[in-house]
């Protein structure tokens, strides 16, 4: 809506008049309302710093375990792809039968291991809605 009235109210200006209103326009509606952003120049540098996140425990699971750099859990002498994607991330991990283990990550249940066959089973949908 204010870009249409600018259009009709500001038709008798220049092409540099236009433009330096639609900067300086642009400036102080996304640079300076927003207080978690700081404009330098060109670029935009967020105030607070990224933390990371938080140490993962799993009250509810057997056990935890840490995933390799090469994306693989090792249980009883067994290794287990899981994924690159989760390297460096710990893992719940709980015994649902007699060799077969429940995974989770945070409070999403990835997929079930069998370690006689040593291969990870994924849940269709871990991230879907819960019913």
């Amino acid at each position: 809506m204010r870009l249409l009235i600018f259009a009709i109210e500001y038709t008798n200006y220049n092409h540099n008049q236009t433009a330096k209103y639609f900067s300086d326009f642009y400036f102080n509606e996304f640079f300076l309302k927003k207080p978690d952003w700081q404009a330098a120049g060109r670029r935009l540098r967020l105030v607070r710093p990224y933390q990371g996140l938080p140490e993962l425990d799993y009250p509810f699971h057997d056990r935890d375990t840490l995933v390799t750099a090469c994306g693989r859990i090792c249980m009883h002498r067994k290794k287990i792809n899981v994924s690159t994607v989760l390297a460096g991330q710990k893992l719940g991990i709980m015994e649902v039968e007699d060799g077969i283990w429940l995974i989770s990550f945070m409070s999403y249940d990835l997929g079930y291991i069998d370690l006689e066959q040593r291969t990870l089973q994924t849940i269709d949908n871990p991230f879907g809605t819960r019913l």
